[in-house]
């Protein structure tokens, strides 16, 4: 992506977070990135196009914190519990950048054809976390069982729909018990 472009990605994933998707609009996009509505339609086809770019930086930047999270685990059965915590701090902190990337891209698949490299790099750190505690288990499949129940409980816990009190318990639960080390 041209710089311009990464300007324009920024601020809308700024703006969305601080005012929600329905805020970003061509218009204010372009007047905060401080490009011209026509540079901005150059590089981008439509609203659905930015929202697109964002979750691809989403899933970029959030393969990175788990990455960084699992590689500074004192030892590889540890890399799970740091890359939940890891996962779930991501998703907590930019709940509209997380709505981008899981609800308003439905294309943004692993079992797309063309599946973007910062999806499928997410999914690998998933599956790097898990590996050890596989214990011949596919780890693929489990890494796929893992990713839906780390992404469960961030849409239940912010849909309010999870008792608060519980965060904790859920978290030690799906970090120690659910995936124990061999």
């Amino acid at each position: 992506m041209e710089p311009g472009g990464d300007a324009i990605v920024a601020t809308a994933w700024q703006l969305a977070e601080a005012e929600g998707w329905a805020a970003v609009t061509a218009r204010r996009l372009a007047e905060r990135a401080a490009v011209d509505l026509g540079e901005l339609y150059e590089r981008f086809a439509d609203r659905d196009a930015v929202v697109a770019a964002v979750a691809v930086r989403g899933f970029a930047d959030l393969a990175a914190a788990l990455a960084a999270a699992r590689t500074t685990a004192d030892t590889p059965t540890q890399g799970w519990p740091a890359v939940v915590a890891a996962y779930l701090d991501f998703a907590y902190a930019n709940p509209e950048v997380y709505d981008a990337m899981f609800a308003h891209t439905p294309d943004l698949t692993l079992g797309a054809e063309q599946t973007p490299e910062t999806v499928t790099a997410t999914f690998g750190e998933l599956r790097a976390a898990l590996a050890p505690l596989a214990a011949g288990r596919d780890e693929d499949t489990l890494s796929e069982l893992g990713w839906s129940l780390l992404h469960g409980m961030v849409m239940l816990t912010r849909g309010g729909r999870l008792r608060p009190e519980a965060q904790d318990h859920r978290e030690t639960l799906l970090t120690h018990h659910l995936f124990p080390p061999p």
